[in-house]
């Protein structure tokens, strides 16, 4: 018999109208009144005839008398003509904006195509979930194997500029749109890095990142692993296929890896918990604005499931982070690793006829024992770090390092060495012979120029040889192996 059955789909993101709280069907009255509005600015309709029209509505409107007059004047008075539908877009965009929720945005016929790609079979671009933060632009994760992991951003990382442009004051969807492009062109990064006083120029090939989001191995003593990358469209349907995969292959427990994954469909969070989670128990909690909730059951059935241990960390976010709760507090499994990101909000996407497209938060979504882990994240049950190089500073392959440079990213590069066996003799950012000869026996041993210069093909290696030695030195997945090897003996 197999380990898993296939579930069948209920997406929480189109509730029926009867579902939806009174917050809800608030926001969307005011809205179809916005749009009613902007319909009839649009066809010349004056201030006074709006006030007329608005009064029909009932109540006390009178507060968008302000807009209206904003816009007259703007049309009768401005010295040039203007564009209807970029102010039209602006006026929309702004009150979004004014609600100060890096979750929530506006999006013209461009931005909201690009929405779309991200929950796609594939897109082209770094492959970064980001958002928006106090103005700024942060990395939530890097997705596996995409060309922003390959160049080693990390969750937290500050985004300053993108090809010298500042991002500060953009939304996460203005910023996308300037950091995704055509597979092969670069795109270069300035990034602040937490606890790094200089910023870093990063260096990007863009390229197509597919979403493909399960991956899954074999292990030693029956134990498998399996990553989750984020929680798309079909992520649910690999997820099994992975899993009665690996069954075959004789899987007696499992690690179910969650790090670096920034969340994604709601839907698939749900049935995702549901294989972990029996019957009945709940997954999370909905919470509106006046306090009522709702609970979000297990679809699951109560066949005896395998051993599970679950990995988290900082990069771990949204349905990460609702599939991590869930299976702490309804099924008692423990989670290993990092606090995780905290994002406790649950957003819906409503599209306009133009293909303009507004995301907005509805509710707060609560673990099952009724925790908000907004801003705070989940406390695994085994706090373990990464090895201190796991969190080293990148090294621009643009930049060439040689004998007598001194700088931060020399200092990054003898760290790096130091980690791989090629000892460098010192690790304060001054570039000597001793560093000259650490980095000639890296070349020669991984088959490049020798020269003792750090640049190109060289830096990219040395970064790439560090990645693998963490692969191997995963702390947190050793970890993880001996929890539940404590669990399969029990």
């Amino acid at each position: 018999m197999k380990v898993v059955k296939d579930l069948q789909k209920e997406d929480l993101n189109q509730e029926s109208p009867d579902k939806q709280s009174g917050f809800i069907r608030m926001k969307k009255l005011h809205f179809v009144m916005m749009l009613f509005i902007i319909v009839l600015l649009s066809a010349g309709i004056t201030t006074a005839a709006l006030i007329g029209q608005a009064a029909n509505f009932g109540g006390e409107r009178k507060g968008f008398e302000k807009l209206y007059t904003a816009f007259d004047t703007l049309k009768s008075s401005y010295f040039q003509e203007i564009d209807q539908d970029k102010l039209i877009n602006g006026a929309i965009n702004g009150m979004v904006d004014a609600l100060d929720d890096p979750y929530s945005d506006y999006m013209s016929v461009e931005e909201a195509k690009s929405f779309h790609q991200s929950i796609s079979s594939s897109f082209e671009g770094i492959g970064a979930e980001i958002q928006e933060q106090d103005g700024f632009i942060m990395i939530v994760s890097p997705l596996k194997g995409s060309p922003a992991e390959k160049a080693g951003l990390k969750p937290n990382d500050k985004v300053l500029a993108v090809d010298g442009k500042s991002l500060q004051g953009m939304s996460s969807v203005e910023a996308v749109t300037i950091i995704r492009g055509e597979k092969g062109t670069k795109v270069e990064l300035s990034i602040q890095r937490p606890g790094v006083d200089e910023k870093m120029i990063v260096p990007i090939v863009r390229d197509t990142i597919p979403l493909e989001t399960v991956y899954g191995e074999m292990l030693e003593d029956g134990m498998a692993k399996v990553q989750i990358t984020s929680f798309s469209e079909n992520t649910s349907k690999e997820l099994i296929a992975k899993l009665n995969e690996l069954q075959g292959q004789g899987m007696k427990g499992l690690i179910l890896d969650l790090r670096q994954n920034p969340g994604g469909l709601l839907n698939q969070a749900i049935d995702i918990s549901s294989l972990f989670v029996p019957g009945g128990k709940i997954i999370f909690q909905v919470e509106d604005r006046n306090g009522n909730r709702e609970e979000v059951k297990s679809k699951g059935n109560d066949q005896p499931g395998i051993p599970l241990v679950v990995v988290i960390d900082k990069g771990s976010a949204s349905a990460s982070e609702i599939l991590a709760g869930a299976v702490k507090e309804s099924a008692n499994i423990p989670l290993v690793g990092e606090k995780s990101f905290g994002k406790g909000t649950v957003q819906r996407a409503q599209d306009f006829s133009d293909g303009s497209n507004m995301k907005f938060t509805t509710e707060k979504w609560l673990t099952p024992n009724g925790n908000w882990i907004h801003k705070k994240g989940i406390v695994p049950d085994y706090e373990v770090a990464l090895p201190e190089y796991a969190s080293l500073p990148l090294i621009n392959p643009d930049e060439k390092l040689m004998l007598s440079s001194s700088s931060s990213q020399v200092k990054s590069a003898q760290q790096m060495l130091k980690a791989i066996g090629f000892d460098p003799g010192r690790e304060d950012g001054f570039f000597d012979e001793k560093t000259k000869q650490a980095v000639e026996q890296f070349q020669t041993a991984e088959k490049l120029e020798v020269n003792g210069v750090l640049t190109g093909k060289s830096t990219i290696a040395l970064m790439q040889k560090l990645r693998e030695k963490l692969e191997k030195d995963d702390t947190q997945i050793k970890k993880a192996v001996e929890v539940l090897k404590q669990k399969m003996g029990s």
